[in-house]
């Protein structure tokens, strides 16, 4: 019958409970021998054969029993279940109790019919010697120790009482404490076991889980002791560091193991010593972490921990994606995107490296490249090949500079270099010179090619007085002299740059000023007809007189307002004068106002114009608005609707400057224009040139064919007039040779002048121009 307590055990408790039973089997031979010397002993003393019996049968029990635990060598034990351990438990336990029955009959037979001293003494004291060992031996039974020790000291205690006799009885009374203290003592010893087992399982279910987690974590861990001899080495250690089974290197040195990745080319011997100092260093606590490269492929962040033992606890992780992130990190941070050259911040980290590793008063050299014309590139070709263009000029920078000069991307198409190792001054402004000659001309995009010229500007001083702030300014303004003097030419810094660059944003400052305060003027240039008897239009023309510089040319302070910032308030100031001067003219006089390209990048200026005639009271008609070529240049799209929106308010279209820009002709049909102004430049020389005159006529007679009214600009003299006039090249003429700009009360005057002329010109052959 299945026992409560062996019933609550678990199963591989129980299991090991009774596989302890068939253990020790030495014990079994031992006890067998003894048992029947004992009967032979007593045979031969009483002669009776009775123990010839019971020698027989304990042989024969002990050669059944070794068959049995042989069977059980042989079974899965894994595979057997409560009921299984339970036969093999119940089939141990018939064996052992036949042995104590056969052990107690003889005992009791010794008692109640041989009464020999001898054989009493000796069956009850081998009996009794088998029931002190039955509690090492089959503790693990408790039904075992029952009935084996009942079965062994029951025929006794009936032999003992068997002889009616008192104090052989009180013996017999006295074997029950006996046998409950051998039921006492299985008892404890299994229950210590139990507790024993229950304790190993617990503990060996815990370090299977550390170990789980110790060779399933993500960091590599050593262990260390006091001598740094690696005690504990996860598998992820063994991975990262390709150091094999980490069994093997139980026990082995931290710098043995490192010496074994030198040998097999996992470190050089000089990497693993750095990689020593570097651990060193964490170990000792000198540092709490260290970043250490052990190739391009791996980088492993370590930290210790120090344990309580003296020893420590070194982890360590791959860090190699985020090392390459921040890599990637530093290079957007630190490289111009688009160019792969160092960025502006980066390049003044650059500089200040530079400076502190030259010996003092060294000559240094500071250039600022600009791409001469590449705003038309990005206009005609779009952004991405200008995007282009500019990498093919980087990587030819590049190339030429080699690593004699730091350069770098400053901003949209201008670039800086500085120059560090040059022996002296003249060898230095050579080299620059060199280098901007190199850079100029042709470059591939995009299956394009490019004739680029390069402007430039310089400054060489003492690496001791160089500060990058000043030495870029000074470049700037010898930019700015190449820029202005010729397009693609190099340009030294001088010192009289440094003070006209201050006269110039002296000037900018009383320009903002003369705007604020009303110091602008507008004066207007006639438009006649071609045989000059009437004026039909003015062109309104800005003004600045300064009260120390006198006249300040329009090229200069139009430029200067472009650079300020301030064109659109000038274009609102023109608009809203030529607005309420046109009011003082004759009717049948308008007025013509200039838009600038920033004029015409935003819809605000169609707002701005029909308040201003609103407020002043022009009719639109008499407003004529004009527009360079290069504001076409310049979302022509968007300018294209403007100028459709304003010629609906019934307000003139006029292109200003006609020929001087690029791909003239294909605004004329694209765009709402009404007028075209040829440019000066058609006119010049007509009468030798006739290639250009030729020109001149082929433009107008295309644009009358598209309905255009043509006025024909800077016609200063009166054989250019004649020559015009004889062709019939001009609906108006506009030029010194009628009128030179004036005030608008001057306009008032001229009108009436011409009014009151009353000779009338002869009659002509009209040509066809």
């Amino acid at each position: 019958m299945k026992s409560r307590e062996q019933g609550a055990l678990p199963i591989d408790v129980y299991l090991s409970f009774v596989s302890s039973l068939y253990d020790y089997r030495q014990t079994l031979l031992i006890g067998m021998l003894s048992h029947a010397v004992t009967f032979l002993l007593v045979l031969a003393k009483t002669g009776d054969f009775f123990y010839l019996v019971c020698t027989v049968v304990i042989a024969l029990i002990w050669f059944v029993r070794l068959i049995g635990m042989r069977q059980f060598d042989r079974i899965d034990l894994a595979a057997l279940d409560v009921e299984g351990i339970r036969r093999w438990e119940s089939r141990y336990n018939f064996g052992a109790v036949c042995a104590t029955i056969t052990l107690g009959t003889a005992c009791g037979y010794s008692i109640l019919v041989s009464r020999d001293p001898f054989a009493e003494f000796a069956c009850i004291s081998v009996t009794l010697a088998t029931m002190v060992s039955l509690v090492g031996r089959n503790y693990g039974s408790a039904r075992a120790v029952v009935v084996m020790s009942l079965s062994a000291c029951g025929p006794i205690i009936l032999g003992l009482l068997g002889l009616m006799d008192g104090f052989m009885a009180i013996l017999a009374v006295l074997m029950v404490p006996f046998i409950l203290t051998t039921w006492s003592m299985a008892k404890g010893v299994r229950e210590t076991l139990h507790k024993n087992v229950l304790a190993a399982r617990e503990i060996s279910t815990i370090a299977g889980r550390f170990d789980l987690a110790l060779n399933n974590m993500p960091h590599g861990l050593f262990m260390l002791d006091a001598d740094n001899r690696i005690l504990v080495a996860n598998r992820r250690a063994c991975e990262l560091l390709n150091l094999g089974d980490q069994e093997r290197l139980k026990d082995c040195h931290l710098d043995a193991v490192l010496r074994y990745g030198v040998r097999h080319t996992f470190l050089e011997q000089d990497q693993a010593k750095q990689v020593l100092k570097q651990l060193d260093r964490l170990m000792r606590g000198i540092e709490s972490q260290a970043l250490i490269p052990f190739s391009d492929d791996l980088f492993l962040e370590f930290t210790a921990s120090r344990r309580a033992s003296g020893g420590i606890v070194l982890i360590f992780e791959d860090v190699t994606a985020r090392v390459r992130a921040e890599k990637k990190i530093l290079q957007m941070v630190r490289f111009d995107t688009l160019t792969g050259l160092p960025n502006r911040d980066y390049f003044a980290e650059l500089v200040g490296n530079a400076l502190a590793e030259r010996k003092p008063n060294g000559e240094v050299g500071f250039m600022v490249l600009d791409v001469a014309e590449f705003k038309h590139v990005n206009d005609t070709k779009g952004h991405v090949v200008g995007d282009k263009l500019l990498c093919s000029i980087a990587e030819r920078l590049k190339k030429i500079v080699g690593d004699r000069a730091i350069a770098a991307r400053l901003m949209g198409d201008e670039f800086v270099l500085l120059f560090v190792d040059e022996t002296s001054r003249r060898e230095l402004e050579e080299r620059m010179r060199a280098l901007h000659a190199q850079m100029r001309g042709t470059y591939q995009a995009s299956g394009f090619t490019f004739n680029i010229a390069m402007s430039a500007g310089y400054v060489i001083a003492g690496s001791s007085d160089f500060r990058l702030e000043d030495m870029q300014i000074k470049a700037d303004l010898a930019l700015f002299e190449s820029k202005s003097r010729d397009k693609g030419s190099c340009t030294a810094f001088e010192a009289e740059m440094d003070a006209n660059y201050l006269d110039r944003q002296k000037l900018k400052a009383d320009l903002r000023e003369a705007l604020e305060t009303g110091g602008l003027a507008v004066a207007y240039q006639p438009m006649f007809v071609a045989d000059g008897s009437r004026i039909e239009c003015c062109e309104a023309l800005a003004r600045w007189t300064h009260p120390e510089r006198g006249p300040v040319s329009p090229m200069v302070f139009i430029q200067l307002a472009e650079e300020i910032g301030v064109v659109t308030d000038i274009t609102r100031f023109m608009l809203r004068q030529a607005c309420v001067d046109c009011l003082t003219w004759p009717q049948h006089i308008a007025v013509s106002v200039n838009l600038s390209v920033l004029d015409l990048r935003n819809s605000e200026i169609v707002a701005v114009v029909m308040d201003t005639l609103t407020e002043t009271g022009l009719d639109p008609a008499r407003l004529h608005l004009e527009v360079t070529e290069s504001c076409l240049m310049e979302e022509a799209a968007k300018v294209q609707t403007i100028l459709q929106e304003l010629r609906a308010r019934g307000i003139t279209i006029a292109i200003d400057d006609f020929g001087t820009g690029y791909s003239s002709l294909s605004y004329l049909d694209a765009l709402p224009l009404d007028i075209i102004k040829i440019d000066r430049s058609f006119v010049r020389n007509i009468r030798e040139d006739a290639r250009r005159f030729k020109l001149l006529r082929g433009t107008v007679n295309l644009s009358r064919e598209l309905g255009l009214k043509i006025v024909i600009e800077g016609v200063e003299t009166e054989d250019q007039l004649a020559l015009i006039n004889e062709y019939k090249c001009a609906d108006l003429v506009q030029g010194y040779v009628f009128a030179a700009p004036m005030p608008s009360l001057a306009i008032d005057s001229l009108s009436d002048t011409l009014s009151k002329k009353t000779s009338v010109p002869k009659r002509r052959g009209r040509r066809i121009a």
